[in-house]
């Protein structure tokens, strides 16, 4: 297993691989770095998982929250099921089993956090049997401690901290975004969220896919449209307002703006020079290969870094985790974003670097500094 993570001065500190028999759990969690504070990292729960992924993604969640001045390292964790093919009742089970494997780091070391198949439901059951309420965040807005409640992940705060990262990232460049045509590649949580938010303020949104396929419509596409679409029909693509594209296709037609909100590395050494975008904003984790970062930079294309932009969650999970309330979230993720996209943005003009490698460098800086920010 340690031959497939990459070690350095960061970390991971810990890498626990748990089992149980009776229900078949397996998984793992991977603590990149405590220097800030306990790892905090949501549990994707699919079937081909892997250690390397999960490290990799360990990795984004010490750079988030340190770029996001939180008292949090990073850390993320897996378990290897196929959560369409389990029944409510297994797959409780499961979560249950792994919540009971990992309290010797959790919440010590690991707080844990919803991701891919894992929502407020088990996250309220891995609270419930570990008997910790700060085992874990993104609990449903029901289940609360004394004066603490949970703040499901579904309130929309990292599809909304995009959305602000995404107005910085205009202003920076001195370009108008009324009017400005944007492709969304995931109509998921973060996908339907910043799509909302752009479209209200009158971006026009031209291009959208989900796990079924992709529509593109030059003229725009209505979001109400789509979004009643989307919860009847179950897919964008039964959209009247839009024609049916080749969903790999689609982050490289004509638009403005392209947010890629689902799969990572979707942009790759072999195909950076079809983007016709001038922003890319990246709503998903790790959307572009490392080997095509530069690449696309030298294109000209003004790239937000995932752990600038996708903040939200985790920044609304720092505020659960410290006790505040649901209306604190947007506020809090629309100071930290703000701040930190408009800072990254002047590092790299100033000293001609990549966004990407001017927000490693300030995270790297402040994990090695071992500043709590606030």
């Amino acid at each position: 297993m340690a031959n497939e993570i990459p070690y350095n001065e960061l970390g991971p500190e810990k890498i626990l691989q748990v089992y149980d028999p009776i229900t078949g759990m397996k998984g793992f969690v991977i603590i990149d770095n405590t220097k800030l504070g306990p790892g905090k990292g949501g549990i994707r729960m699919t079937p081909d998982v892997t250690v390397e992924e999960v490290s990799q993604l360990a990795r984004a969640m010490t750079l988030k929250c340190a770029i996001a001045g939180l008292p949090f390292g990073g850390a993320k964790s897996g378990i290897v099921a196929d959560s369409k093919k389990l029944s409510q009742e297994q797959k409780q089970a499961i979560v249950a089993a792994f919540a009971k494997a990992i309290a010797p780091v959790c919440p010590e070391y690991y707080v844990a956090g919803p991701d891919m198949y894992m929502a407020e439901g088990e996250m309220e059951l891995i609270a419930k049997t570990l008997n910790n309420f700060n085992a874990c965040t993104g609990k449903p807005a029901s289940f609360c401690h004394g004066y603490s409640c949970g703040i499901p992940h579904e309130l929309g705060s990292t599809g909304y901290g995009v959305f602000i990262a995404t107005k910085v990232a205009f202003a920076h460049l001195k370009k108008k975004l009324v009017g400005a045509k944007f492709i969304v590649e995931g109509f998921g949580n973060v996908g339907w969220f910043v799509s909302k938010f752009l479209t209200e303020l009158g971006a026009i949104l031209v291009g959208v896919s989900d796990s079924q396929g992709a529509i593109y419509n030059s003229n725009g596409i209505d979001f109400q449209e789509l979004d009643n679409v989307k919860k009847n029909k179950g897919s964008v693509i039964h959209c009247n307002d839009a024609q049916k594209v080749n969903q790999k296709e689609l982050i490289f037609m004509d638009c403005d703006l392209l947010i890629p909100a689902a799969k990572p590395y979707v942009i790759t050494s072999e195909n950076f020079q079809k983007l016709k975008a001038k922003v890319i904003v990246e709503g998903s984790n790790l959307p572009i290969t490392e080997d095509a970062q530069e690449k696309v930079h030298e294109l000209g294309i003004l790239v937000v870094p995932d752990f600038i932009a996708n903040a939200g969650g985790v920044i609304s999970s720092y505020v659960e985790y410290a006790g505040g309330t649901a209306d604190e979230v947007f506020p809090t993720v629309e100071k930290k974003i703000a701040l930190n996209t408009k800072l990254i943005l002047e590092k790299a003009d100033a000293e001609k670097i990549s966004t990407r490698k001017a927000a490693i460098a300030l995270a790297v800086e402040r994990v090695k500094g071992g500043k709590r920010f606030k």
